[in-house]
């Protein structure tokens, strides 16, 4: 993930980049659930779900696969324009989180891989969560997965890119 982040422009991400139904979460903002979630408004399951713990009713609720339909399937064209609407998402959500909750701790985690499929084309998820102090990372070891490219965000690496 590092090297393709050091390939990509990632100068003045913003609302452009994301697809009208991303824009639109980000937009509608966060809110906390009855067991201390902080999940993204707008996916917020309509009826009760239970879940282990904080951080699986987190990323569970706030994960989705990034829209990459319209995107063009040769890897040099999709994989810069994918990078750039997932983390432009990313970053809409996080500074709207911490607008939200009045801190920084919520971070975005993106996940690029290739479809099991014929085709095998790049595709992306995106999900969000709250490092918690008695609870294990999302990713552990982050640096060591394989098989696909993980990145954890935070709002002041999105900074950078702004």
């Amino acid at each position: 993930m590092k090297a393709l982040l050091e390939e990509t422009d990632l100068r003045k991400l913003g609302s452009q980049d994301i697809p009208p139904m991303f824009r639109e979460v980000a937009e509608r903002g966060w809110s906390t659930t009855a067991g201390g979630a902080r999940v993204l408004t707008d996916l917020r399951p309509e009826g009760p779900a239970e879940y282990f713990d904080r951080l699986a009713e987190e990323t569970t609720v706030n994960g989705r696969g990034m829209t990459d339909y319209d995107l063009p399937t040769a890897a040099h064209e999709r994989t810069p324009l994918l990078l750039r609407r997932c983390l432009a998402y990313i970053c809409a959500c996080l500074r709207a989180a911490e607008k939200e909750f009045g801190d920084s701790e919520v971070k975005g985690y993106l996940s690029l891989s290739f479809a099991d499929t014929e085709d095998a084309l790049l595709t992306a998820n995106v999900t969000f969560c709250t490092p918690l102090p008695d609870v294990p990372p999302y990713i552990a070891d982050l640096e060591q997965v394989e098989n696909e490219a993980v990145a954890e965000i935070s709002v002041e690496d999105c900074r950078l890119w702004s």
